[in-house]
């Protein structure tokens, strides 16, 4: 792959990330865009691996929330005394990471192959537009009914990131997305914007970490021969840079916005995704 094309990937991996619009529909939109067999585990492998510079982003960013965390955790674990809301939280993100773990690992084959599909990228990201907005709209008349905020980061308990996490799952679906999944149940779950996308956060900064070691490791020699690990170094480099510029403006947009925009646009890219595939532009795999 040339040092462009990498470039762009990088680019694109680092915007959507975490925005709720699908970073592999968008990727495997992309790539296909750009000749590749969306398919072949080489590609496969380089669209999870790119994803830990997106990760480092978020590890950066919430370097000290993530800190905080694991102490008041371990401190827990130590003396029963010092059992607090750190601590909760703690095993909050541990609980919440584990269904992802098992389903994708599970079903790893099927979503490397099977649901690679642009069609099924088309129909996820239209589908799953009903949902976000559901979710945000659920919110915004919760809060109005209730004449109170939300619930916040504080509030959050095993249950909820178990069922944050669950949901999570169905991001293994290109096009779904995994913050819009995972924004969507916190929604639903009565918490506000703000912790809803912060949590988005932290459930899949373990996910996708492992995802990304675990195709780097597999796949190595399938890196070596298809892309080279110098293009996809740079793509994961590129992808960090962006991703850490993102997460900061979306944590300031979605504080006073809805997501109207983001359903808006994955609407359109879903419609134009079928007439280009209708219309043959491009095939399905």
């Amino acid at each position: 792959m040339d040092w462009l094309r990498a470039l762009l990937l990088g680019i694109v991996e680092g915007i959507t990330e975490f925005l709720p619009v699908s970073s592999t529909g968008h990727l495997t939109i992309t790539e296909k865009l750009l000749g590749m067999n969306i398919d072949a585990p080489d590609v496969t492998a380089f669209t999870a691996i790119i994803q830990i510079g997106a990760i480092a982003a978020a590890i950066l960013y919430f370097w000290k929330d993530i800190v905080r965390l694991a102490v008041g955790w371990v401190k827990g674990i130590v003396n029963k005394d010092q059992r607090g809301t750190d601590y909760r939280l703690g095993w909050a993100v541990i609980v919440g990471s584990v269904p992802i773990g098992i389903v994708g690992f599970s079903l790893r084959h099927v979503i490397e192959t099977t649901l690679r599909s642009l069609w099924v990228v088309a129909a996820a990201l239209i589908l799953w537009s009903f949902v976000l907005w559901f979710a945000d709209r659920f919110a915004e008349r919760s809060s109005r009914a209730q004449r109170a905020h939300l619930r916040d980061e504080s509030s959050i308990t095993v249950v909820d990131a178990l069922i944050i996490g669950a949901t999570q799952c169905l991001a293994l679906i290109p096009g779904v997305s995994r913050s819009g999944a995972t924004i969507s149940a916190g929604l639903l779950r009565g918490f506000d914007r703000t912790t809803a996308t912060r949590w988005s956060f932290f459930l899949g900064i373990p996910a996708l970490t492992l995802a990304g070691i675990f195709e780097a490791v597999t796949n190595f020699d399938e890196i070596s021969t298809g892309f080279g690990w110098g293009p996809t170094l740079v793509t994961t480099g590129v992808s960090f840079v962006v991703a850490y510029a993102t997460i900061a403006w979306l944590l300031k947009f979605v504080a006073s916005n809805r997501f109207t925009v983001f359903i808006i646009y994955r609407i359109v890219l879903g419609l134009a995704l079928i007439a280009l595939l209708v219309f043959g532009v491009i095939s399905a795999v």
